[in-house]
């Protein structure tokens, strides 16, 4: 029992996918502070979002601008797909920041064709896609939840 009525009714881990969103702003954090950098190293004066003379900047600013356009919809699917899949969902999610980290970092080489070094996170954002499709599918009781339990039953054994 937690100390919040509230928290007692979210399923079993669900924390992971709290904190694995949380997360997310750790990275964005890590970003905006590599673009800070990047703007007294390349002369870059604010409120200008990118440099007319410095492609590597740009990449540094488009790697946290991509990431910001991104975030909304990561936070949105992570929190609403793991409450059905919370321990996946947060597995899933860590891999998402994962990828944006080496997203970022392939971006920073000043080389736009290394962000591909990050590329898997749009499959991990698939994933949660599909997590929280499944979740308003079996909300609307569309979908049975005993058949997917009895088929995950039954994968666990086949493996």
């Amino acid at each position: 029992m937690s100390s919040s009525k509230f928290a007692d009714l979210l399923p079993e881990n669900y924390g992971y996918v709290l904190f694995t969103t949380v997360g997310s702003t750790f990275v964005n954090m890590w970003m905006a502070y590599n673009v800070g950098k990047a703007r007294k190293q390349y002369e870059v004066e604010y409120p200008d979002m990118y440099s007319p003379t410095s492609k590597t900047f740009n990449c540094i600013q488009r790697a946290h601008q991509n990431t910001l356009e991104n975030q909304p919809t990561f936070i949105v699917l992570s929190v609403i797909g793991g409450l059905q899949y919370p321990r996946l969902t947060a597995i899933v999610g860590f891999s998402y920041l994962v990828s944006r980290v080496l997203y970022a970092k392939g971006y920073y080489t000043g080389d736009p064709s290394n962000r591909k070094w990050g590329a898997w996170g749009h499959l991990s954002m698939l994933l949660l896609l599909g997590h929280t499709i499944s979740f308003c599918a079996h909300q609307l009781k569309w979908v049975p939840l005993d058949n997917i339990r009895s088929f995950v039953t039954i994968m666990k054994y086949q493996w």
